[in-house]
């Protein structure tokens, strides 16, 4: 998702809950060298892998049939960020900034997203109006209002590549964690925000995957967000989570396992 504008919305929101606040209640060479020769032989014999076309990948991509409770559809102009825009300040960071930002490593064959969203069941109800706040203590207030803001977007993504392309930038995406895990500053449509930290998640999905939590700095506000990656074959799946009440509560939260197992399920 465009990452600069949802955290900038999730920012105002934030603004818009303490002032409802206020005004309601006042305050992610021998056998062996014989033997590894073989296998490698072996291998260049293998037809080179061939890419899946757009159509293909939009057939394989998750829907809201596929999901349970959540929705899936495909993303607006402003829900996707710019490849120009999005760069990191050390080159060995760049795919972890692209993944972050639910954009490729490498340039894909052919690629599909849909954007997907849940919501508890307090968000769908939406924020509390100023009658019922002003009933409720301030506690029970700021929770409520919050709670209307429990919503995950998921942005979840299709990538496929021609012949090893798949595994090389799944490769680059895992070393660009380990490297960069002590942070590093990025840039996404000019605006500058630095990642504190990269922990690694366990998640297990494809042939291959890497899972992680981004921890960055925006505007003084600490917030995270959920990266995975796995690849089936010459397509790579990933998805970029963020949740808005989460980030308001400065609390963790969970890769969005569902999303990802259905994904896997289709390209399977």
């Amino acid at each position: 998702m465009r990452a600069t504008a949802v955290r900038r919305t999730v920012l105002s929101a934030s603004a818009v809950t303490l002032t409802l606040l206020v005004t309601a209640c006042g305050g992610g060479g021998g056998e062996d060298g014989d033997k590894k020769a073989k296998g490698t032989a072996a291998a260049s014999e293998k037809p080179a892998a061939k890419a899946l076309t757009a159509a293909e990948l939009d057939k394989l991509v998750v829907t809201t049939a596929d999901l349970k409770g959540e929705t899936a559809a495909k993303p607006g102009k402003d829900d996707v960020a710019d490849p120009d825009a999005v760069s990191a300040d050390k080159a060995e960071c760049e795919p972890v900034a692209k993944v972050l930002r639910a954009l490729p490593v490498a340039e894909p064959a052919a690629s599909t997203q849909r954007l997907v969203t849940l919501e508890s069941a307090a968000a769908k109800k939406g924020m509390p109006s100023m009658e019922e706040l002003a009933q409720m203590s301030e506690k029970e207030a700021e929770e409520a209002t919050i709670d209307s803001l429990d919503i995950t977007k998921t942005m979840t993504s299709l990538w496929s590549y021609d012949a090893d392309g798949a595994e090389q930038a799944l490769t680059a995406i895992r070393e660009a964690g380990e490297k960069c895990a002590g942070g590093f500053s990025l840039t996404d449509d000019g605006e500058k925000e630095q990642v504190t930290g990269i922990v690694t998640d366990k998640i297990s999905a494809g042939e291959d995957a890497v899972a992680w939590t981004v921890q960055e700095k925006v505007d003084g506000e600490e917030i995270e967000t959920k990266v995975a990656v796995f690849r089936q074959g010459s397509t790579l799946a990933g998805f970029s989570s963020f949740n808005i009440a989460a980030v308001t509560r400065g609390d963790a939260f969970d890769q969005p396992t569902a999303v990802i197992e259905a994904q896997a399920a289709k390209l399977g």
